[in-house]
């Protein structure tokens, strides 16, 4: 007499599914990013950093061993700073954002450029590809 064992396996293995799904959490948290407000949030907080940088020495020499009274001046300073230097920073980053795309655009464009002519010193054919190429343009 013959029986048949029937187990009930998943198809897909967990971790593939794990995996697949934090994927595609990455692909939309990397989809809504927004490179102008994290240069925004670069250049305010280096801003922030160099003016506390500069408050500290202020105060060092103005408190005369009141800790509490300096501790007190640096942080209002810096939520001030914080408060009033987060719009500049925030227009400068959209401003600069093109020019930082244009500037990486071309930088690929030269690699790319570059790639392709050393792959014509190696490659004869390619080499009269680009000839033609040229003779057809001219």
């Amino acid at each position: 007499m013959t029986s048949f064992v029937h187990t009930d396996f998943p198809t897909r293995h967990p971790g593939a599914e794990r995996l697949e799904s934090a994927l595609v959490t990455t692909q939309k948290i990397a989809k809504s990013f927004d490179s102008a407000r994290g240069l925004a949030t670069l250049l305010l907080a280096a801003a922030v950093s160099a003016l506390l940088v500069v408050a500290s020495q202020v105060i060092d020499a103005w408190t005369d061993g009141h800790l509490l009274a300096g501790w007190i001046a640096l942080w209002l300073v810096a939520f001030a700073a914080l408060a009033l230097l987060a719009g500049p920073a925030a227009q400068l980053a959209r401003s600069i954002k093109p020019q930082l795309s244009a500037w990486r655009a071309a930088r690929k464009a030269r690699a790319a450029d570059q790639q392709l002519w050393d792959l014509a010193r190696q490659d004869a054919r390619v080499m009269a590809d680009i000839n033609a190429a040229i003779s057809r343009a001219s």
